[in-house]
């Protein structure tokens, strides 16, 4: 840091500090952007996610700071809004030549520099940083030094919390996620069974139904046969398709856990119990209708429940409940917990199918 000044040392030292103090990516990107909105004199900053959705590649912007304010992609989850990637030139200059920087002049006189985040190879984020002045020797070490922490800290916390093979977010990270996830709801959000008995008894409920978040356990069907018939590589291969297929059909503010084998949990993040199963099944046909090299044809068998302010082990037994129940009358089917208690299919409780094999 020899060419900061001194004055500059002192809260450049103090905003490292909180950087490396964060132990989850949002709370570290907020920490990224704000450190470099008060050390640098800039107009705007901001962090796009980079995602794939049915074959086409999207951006969407994951926060930004303008005037002193913080935005994050929570406010404004009910549009979800997106670009498509060819929107920004410069981002696919830096994917194209595998650039980790890009500096451009915009017609109305702005100078704009790109950060792309590069992860396992591939771009999935990137920081563009808006100043109304050219940027000057000294900024860019600041800007450099920080953004380089960042990216080193990032690719340590995506070690511990991803999945090896495929790159989802690992069962530690859920057990870790969760309660912070699920107990964020606000109480009007909260899933109870009272309510889902009147929003089933109600035709008229629909036209204004709440909305909650859920959760759903995902296995592949027939699984333990792919792999004796075909081999574990190209048991491997299917979890990291059907992984992909994961990420195509869900949104960038959802989440999604390898649990270990076949097994995945997706956390599904402010939508309508009617929107959430047309969700679920769209994902249910997108592997049905994908064509897996060697294999073939795979499905996929799905259990879901609204996440009431309940344990993670008592909402994980009754989705686990509603899978069981898929399994057993027939598979490659969705089943919602709360439906199968309201029919008499199922009895309220925290039964799980841990010991059941699904062959």
């Amino acid at each position: 840091m020899q060419d900061i000044d001194d004055e500059m040392k002192e809260p450049l030292l103090k905003h490292l500090v909180e950087i490396t103090a964060h132990r989850e990516h949002s709370r570290l990107a907020i920490s990224v952007v704000s450190a470099l909105y008060q050390l640098t004199d800039v107009k705007t900053i901001r962090m796009l996610d980079i995602f794939t959705m049915r074959d086409e590649h999207y951006v969407q912007e994951k926060m930004v700071i303008r005037d002193g304010t913080l935005h994050t992609i929570d406010e404004h989850t009910v549009d979800d809004p997106k670009e498509l990637l060819s929107a920004y030139p410069a981002m696919m200059a830096c994917i194209r030549n595998h650039l980790n920087e890009y500096l451009e002049a915009t017609p109305d006189g702005l100078h704009v520099l790109w950060l792309p985040v590069w992860l396992h190879g591939k771009m999935n984020s990137c920081l563009e940083i808006r100043s109304q002045q050219p940027f000057a020797p000294q900024m860019m070490d600041v800007i450099h030094g920080i953004f380089h922490v960042f990216c080193n800290y990032q690719s340590l916390l995506d070690y511990s919390e991803r999945d090896a093979l495929t790159g989802l977010f690992n069962r530690k990270t859920f057990d870790e996620q969760f309660t912070r996830y699920a107990f964020a709801i606000a109480p009007h959000e909260a899933h109870s069974m009272e309510q889902d008995e009147r929003r089933h008894d109600s035709a008229e409920a629909q036209d204004d139904e709440p909305k909650g978040h859920w959760l759903a356990v995902v296995d592949i069907d027939h699984f333990k046969q792919v792999n004796d018939r075909y081999g574990h590589l190209y048991g491997d291969e299917v979890l990291i398709l059907v992984a992909n297929i994961l990420r195509a059909s869900f949104r960038s503010h959802d989440r999604i856990f390898r649990f270990g084998g076949e097994e995945f949990v997706i956390l599904l993040r402010s939508t309508t119990l009617s929107d959430a199963r047309k969700i679920f099944d769209r994902f249910r046909q997108n592997v049905q209708e994908y064509d897996f090299p060697q294999v073939g044809k795979v499905t996929v068998s799905l259990g879901f429940v609204g996440i009431a302010r309940e344990t993670p082990v008592v909402i994980l037994g009754h989705a686990d409940q509603a899978l069981y129940h898929a399994k057993k009358t027939g598979r490659n089917r969705i089943c919602y917990y709360q439906e199968l208690v309201n029919s008499g299919v199922l009895r309220s409780g925290i039964a799980t199918n841990d010991t059941v094999e699904f062959f």
